[in-house]
């Protein structure tokens, strides 16, 4: 489960003490609107990649195979090595340290080299991510993608249109999300399913809080007089934000709903 730094850009204010609403409503669409692109096109690449992969690691002819993977599935040489070997935690680690580097850093990068590195996580994710087509079924991941897509695409929504300050909402779902993640790192030895369904529900719970505080945050860091290099940084990072937050939910749904090979 990743976790950046989440209120990077928070100092430069909000957009309703720097600017009327009629002034920025034209440039704020134009903002919000990079910021959604730039999160599909992550998505996109994620999906691509966790695909390309699966396709790559495993087969259904037991006579190109290297090992076993059960319910008629067999693994690749490529396989062995991203599901089986160390490379797997190399993989499962890589994009946390690619996000931690691109919150930390994105002040003194490029737009261009902020686009590349956000581009080069949505891609390791994917290829983390690639084992869940060993988990679930492919019509399964199918039918809660869509799910999350519309959950999120409401959320979001929610999170640009309320007059309320949801402002108040980040400490406590921000203590939420620690706490998810010291359940998970318990439970990788534990192994309970008890606490893997409570981790879930509560993930889907604070990601979906999240999603709209989230919203808003991103809103509110836009600044009419920013210049091109900083418009595109904040961009770039409202979508590593609403990225992780879909990511994630998705992850949480397809743990509680998802059907099992």
């Amino acid at each position: 489960m990743s976790n950046p730094e989440r209120n990077a850009y928070a100092r430069y204010g909000s957009v309703s003490s720097r600017v009327g609403a009629g002034e920025i409503d034209q440039g704020l669409r134009a903002y919000m609107l990079k910021v959604y692109n730039y999160m599909a096109l992550g998505l996109a690449l994620t999906g691509v990649a966790a695909y390309g992969a699966f396709s790559a690691a495993v087969t259904t002819d037991p006579s190109g195979a290297a090992a076993q993977a059960g319910n008629g599935l067999y693994l690749t040489g490529f396989g062995v090595a991203l599901f089986t070997s160390p490379l797997k935690w190399v993989v499962m680690l890589a994009p946390l340290a690619l996000v931690f580097f691109l919150s930390f850093r994105i002040q003194k990068m490029s737009v261009a080299a902020a686009q590349g590195t956000f581009l080069a996580y949505a891609a390791l994710v994917g290829l983390s991510l690639s084992s869940i087509f060993l988990v679930f079924t492919g019509q399964s991941i199918t039918q809660v993608f869509f799910i999350t897509a519309a959950s999120f695409g409401a959320l979001s929504l929610y999170g640009y249109t309320t007059k309320r300050d949801l402002s108040g909402m980040g400490s406590f779902l921000f203590m939420g999300l620690i706490g998810l993640i010291i359940a998970s790192v318990v439970n990788i030895f534990l192994a309970s399913s008890a606490l893997a369904f409570a981790v879930s529900v509560i993930g889907v719970l604070v990601f979906a809080g999240l999603t709209a505080y989230d919203t808003q945050q991103i809103k509110e860091m836009y600044y009419e007089s920013d210049d091109a290099t900083t418009a595109g940084r904040k961009a770039i990072m409202g979508a590593l934000r609403l990225y992780l937050d879909f990511i994630n939910m998705f992850i949480m749904l397809l743990q509680l709903v998802g059907d099992r090979r």
